[in-house]
């Protein structure tokens, strides 16, 4: 499916959808814990739904409505078909750790592009810690052979490619033989993503020991208790929202919550920083349009900001430089590459050099953009194509339902000219 979208005024106010990042976390968390957990305002999505499914092969009894889940754990058990993770990298790498804990083998394949995502620090990290696992190369299918528990001890992995390896080694090193120890080798990136993991495994009773710099982590052995959460609003999803405000009239966004520890955040205070009105008043958070600026800044531990964060950096004033830019050819697209043909075909002038990715600013133009099925290059050249000259067409627009399939019709809730949906 193709959309088309032309220069727009937007506002009005609405909700984002609930934390993708938080919701697999909640969902494997109750998995793990024996009795029923309640989960209240999952985010439904490709990607989630993904997790939730496996989970439910391993034995996992997940009930209730979209509103709220009901997720029954305990012991997992071997699966009777392979599990499929889609095109989540999150399902795969959490779920390839959850997989040690069940006394069989475990087949875990996906889509075609989660078949180039990197996995050989998870595999090596679990191996060092007792796991009988194999893969094609570091590469999906991955191949576990449980023994219903792992050993433990201690694991030495790299932090630079995706936290999530991290993570995952986290959510099942309680459940381990003996006290587990995960030290890192390399800089350590998107290190909001651990602290939310380690965030959601106290609300089930886990404790898990950091060091100040985050590069070691003590887990003694213990177990999961079942528990009730609410998913706070994914400010992942809402900073494309905020990012039309800034770009085209403006929006109000409630649910969010200001003391977030989610990474994406901080769209706050680079739309600030880019010159865009910004008020904040208990969850409510509304953003006017203005004339933007050039920035410069340090992404790595925000990627997912990337894509969006280029497109406004495509319409201010001057230059912007954004580095730590290196592990995002890794995620669903190349997404370096990505927004540079994008922004190309809109008139937007870039360069790459090493980690750092210039973009000067301009007036773009409408354009036929291919998103490589990613959700967030579609969804930042949506609100791109809300000030660029002429109809900027996004192409397989579908795949926005990886994290926010809502979208939208959000965006045409608050005024965004979108054609195609239902011609």
């Amino acid at each position: 499916m193709d959309v088309r979208v032309v220069r727009s005024l937007v506002g009005g106010t609405l909700e984002p959808p609930s934390s993708k990042s938080m919701t697999h976390r909640a969902l494997i968390c109750s998995a793990l814990a024996k009795g029923e957990s309640v989960i209240r305002s999952p985010l439904i999505s490709d990607d989630t739904l993904a997790t939730r499914w496996i989970l439910e092969l391993l034995g996992a009894e997940v009930s209730g409505s979209d509103e709220e889940w009901k997720v029954r754990g305990g012991a997992l058990k071997e699966p009777y078909a392979e599990l499929d993770c889609g095109e989540s990298g999150t399902t795969i790498r959490f779920m390839t750790a959850v997989c040690s804990l069940v006394d069989g083998v475990c087949k875990l394949t996906g889509g075609r592009s989660l078949s180039r995502r990197p996995m050989e620090p998870l595999v090596d990290g679990l191996r060092q810690l007792g796991v009988k696992i194999d893969s094609k190369g570091g590469l999906p299918p991955i191949s576990v052979k449980g023994r219903g528990r792992i050993r433990g001890g201690e694991a030495a992995i790299r932090g630079d490619i995706s936290s999530q390896f991290v993570s995952a080694l986290l959510l099942v090193a309680p459940l381990a033989d003996r006290k587990t120890v995960i030290k890192i080798t390399t800089q350590l990136e998107s290190k909001p993503y651990i602290s939310m993991t380690m965030d959601t495994q106290r609300l089930y009773g886990v404790e898990v020991e950091a060091s100040e710099d985050m590069m070691e982590y003590k887990v003694a052995r213990q177990s999961y208790s079942p528990a009730e959460l609410t998913v706070e609003g994914d400010w992942s999803s809402a900073a494309f929202l905020l990012a039309a405000g800034a770009l085209a009239g403006g929006v109000t966004l409630g649910n969010l919550n200001i003391e977030s520890k989610q990474a994406d955040t901080a769209i706050l205070d680079i739309l600030k920083s880019m010159g865009a009105i910004v008020e904040c008043r208990d969850s409510s958070i509304h953003v006017r349009e203005a004339t933007l600026r050039g920035v410069s800044m340090d992404i790595s531990d925000f990627p997912d900001l990337f894509p969006v964060v280029a497109s406004l950096c495509a319409t201010a004033s001057g230059t912007s430089t954004l580095t730590g830019i290196r592990r995002l050819q890794f995620k669903e697209s190349d997404r370096i590459a990505a927004m540079a043909e994008g922004l190309k075909r809109m008139g937007v002038r870039t360069t790459l050099d090493g980690d750092t990715f210039t973009v000067e600013g301009g007036k773009p133009k409408g354009s036929m953009i291919s998103p490589h099925q990613d959700h967030r290059i579609a969804m930042a050249f949506t609100v791109l194509g809300l000030v660029a000259d002429g109809e900027t067409t996004i192409m397989d627009a579908e795949c926005v339902s990886k994290s926010y399939p809502s979208f939208w019709d959000d965006m045409e809730s608050i005024g965004a000219e979108i054609r195609g949906m239902r011609e």
